[in-house]
């Protein structure tokens, strides 16, 4: 019985390394290579659909936008250019000012105004453009003491403090109205938006020239200022309401 019993272990064995697999190193045998698949990146064609990003999509709604803007300024200038007697110089430079800084600066939307200091104080030459339809409105405004005689033009203007004469540039006018200390006169305040006059309207202590726009009784008759751009007191509330945040642009022919 013994026998039996080895002699089927045996068989069992003998057959069990038959259709065993050769697990042990055979060093003739090639090495197989595995072929690692790529990930392919062609995506299909439903997937090919490419959404255009948020910042490109901001770019191009503020393209248009520009656009249209550029257009209907043009439409606002050529009708004050025809309908105004601003100086075509001043006109000109005060829109093209405008479309490029008008973001970049935060200038309001609704208005812009000049001030034609060619032309004599008795005359109304302060202008303030509607963007809108184009409607102008004129108003007095005075010139510094040694920017020219009383009633008459502007002569010489500068943008350096203790001079007592007109700045010239482009200016932002502020969004507060304030009260001077000695006179008690409601102002707006004014900003030099150019490196000439980057200095105008900052506060002496900065090493700057303090200019605003007030109302003064004398601009009635042709009066003038220290420097500031002085205004009409019956006309204080209609500028103002106009102006905040405005372009504001002092042309003294320069």
């Amino acid at each position: 019985m013994k026998y039996i019993y080895t002699l089927v272990l045996l068989v069992a064995f003998f057959n069990l390394n038959l259709f065993a697999k050769d697990d042990y190193f055979d060093p003739f045998k090639p090495k197989v290579k595995k072929v690692l698949k790529k990930k392919s990146h062609v995506k299909s064609k439903k997937q090919k659909i490419i959404t255009p990003k948020k910042s490109k999509i901001k770019k191009i709604k503020s393209n248009r936008y520009s656009a249209r803007l550029s257009y209907n300024l043009d439409k606002i200038y050529k009708k004050v250019l025809k309908k105004s007697n601003i100086n075509k110089r001043a006109l000109k430079r005060a829109f093209a000012f405008y479309k490029r800084n008008r973001l970049k600066k935060g200038l309001s939307s609704k208005y812009i105004a000049i001030a034609d200091y060619t032309k004599t104080a008795k005359n109304k030459r302060l202008y303030i453009i509607n963007l809108k339809n184009g409607v102008v409105y004129k108003h007095k405004i005075a010139h510094g003491k040694y920017s020219g005689s009383i009633g008459g033009k502007v002569k010489h203007s500068s943008n350096r403090c203790n001079t007592n004469m007109t700045p010239y540039g482009f200016f932002k006018v502020g969004s507060k109205v304030g009260k001077t200390k000695k006179k008690r006169y409601q102002y707006l305040s004014v900003k030099g938006l150019e490196w000439s006059n980057r200095k105008v309207g900052l506060p002496p202590r900065m090493g700057g020239r303090d200019i605003v726009m007030h109302p003064a009784k004398y601009v009635n008759y042709g009066g003038r200022s220290h420097g500031c751009f002085s205004i009409c007191p019956q006309d204080r509330r209609a500028i103002f309401a106009k102006l905040k945040k405005a372009l504001f642009y002092s042309y003294t022919g320069r």
